[in-house]
């Protein structure tokens, strides 16, 4: 009966796009025309492998703990002008990123601990289920970005424009939001413990 079991596949996500496309070309996998790849099964030796030939970086998807090498800012910033919008689960922490736009960049799972990202333009950008307790954001334009299960416990939000954001399931407790523009946001099932709201627009 192991013709009715599910195919297994492994999702592996990668420090840059060259080094997904150049892996699945190696293991015989598919490429989704970003950083990541899918394998038709785990072959971690051979995974390594791979990997130490190109010096990549790598990851299995929704891992609890990535193993990718902490990101630079300046590096991000360089593939970022270059085109690149993909850093999915990229180590970020106390990452200096401030007044710098980053519109629509894909942080999902990104870690941004401590991160300064204030005045930043983060407008549609994808933060899905990132950590970002710590983090400062103020006066940051975070208008129809996803937030959706993002950590951002003690984040400073404060004059930030939320506008159209999808925060629903996010960890806002502690969180600064005062004078944050939050019209039309999605705060669906968000933890809003001693949150401060104060003068925020939630019209």
């Amino acid at each position: 009966m192991n013709w009715l079991q599910p195919k297994q596949e492994t999702v592996l996500l990668c420090d840059s796009i060259a080094a997904a496309s150049d892996m699945a070309f190696m293991l015989k996998g598919e490429w989704d025309g970003c950083n990541s790849l899918v394998l038709p099964k785990s072959d971690k030796v051979a995974i390594e492998a791979a990997a130490s030939l190109l010096e990549a970086s790598w990851c299995y998807q929704n891992a609890s703990e990535t193993v990718l090498i902490r990101l630079a800012a300046d590096e991000l910033l360089r593939r970022y002008a270059l085109g690149d919008r993909f850093f999915i689960n990229a180590n970020l922490r106390c990452a200096q990123l401030d007044k710098v736009c980053l519109e629509k960049i894909d942080l999902s799972y990104a870690k941004l601990n401590l991160a300064d990202l204030g005045g930043t333009n983060l407008s549609q950008a994808n933060l899905r289920s990132a950590e970002m307790p710590g983090a400062n954001l103020s006066g940051s334009n975070l208008s129809e970005t996803q937030l959706v299960r993002a950590n951002l416990v003690g984040a400073n939000l404060s004059d930030a424009n939320l506008r159209g954001a999808n925060l629903s399931y996010a960890d806002l407790s502690n969180t600064n939001l005062k004078n944050a523009d939050l019209r039309g946001a999605n705060l669906g099932r968000c933890d809003l413990r001693k949150t401060c709201l104060n003068e925020a627009m939630l019209e």
